[in-house]
């Protein structure tokens, strides 16, 4: 496959109060926070409408299980079915099944360190 990832999806992290933590961000660098943290708005090469999230979860999530790290990156992709079975014949570990909802489908993976990395094959228009 020539393009396996497109771009930064988001980045997740633990942290003891996700709330006090997106406050913070908001008053001291201006992110525009809500419930889930910031998602940063930008267009692709096309011109199309694309977006990348950042979010602090709180410190005891299972969210990134079965990694022990606590971040988890989400890359975009193209296509994610392709994508993961060319990983998994490259003796990639593939963690838990494809899930599928309006604005994605996603899939998730561990690197040799044993980091979780989330793949997101986005629909951005359902956000907007």
């Amino acid at each position: 496959m020539k393009n396996r990832v497109t771009g930064l999806g988001g980045f997740f992290f633990k942290t003891k109060d996700p709330d006090k933590i997106k406050e913070w961000y908001k008053d001291k660098l201006g992110l525009n926070t809500d419930q889930y943290g910031c998602t940063f708005w930008w267009k692709d090469k096309e011109g199309e409408d694309c977006s990348t999230q950042w979010s602090p979860m709180k410190d005891d999530t299972t969210y990134f299980e079965p990694s022990k790290s606590s971040f988890m990156m989400n890359f975009r992709v193209e296509n994610l079915v392709a994508l993961l079975a060319v990983l998994k014949t490259e003796g990639v570990t593939i963690v838990g099944e494809i899930e599928e909802y309006s604005y994605g489908k996603f899939g998730w993976i561990l690197d040799p360190d044993g980091n979780k990395l989330e793949l997101w094959e986005p629909v951005d228009k359902a956000f907007l």
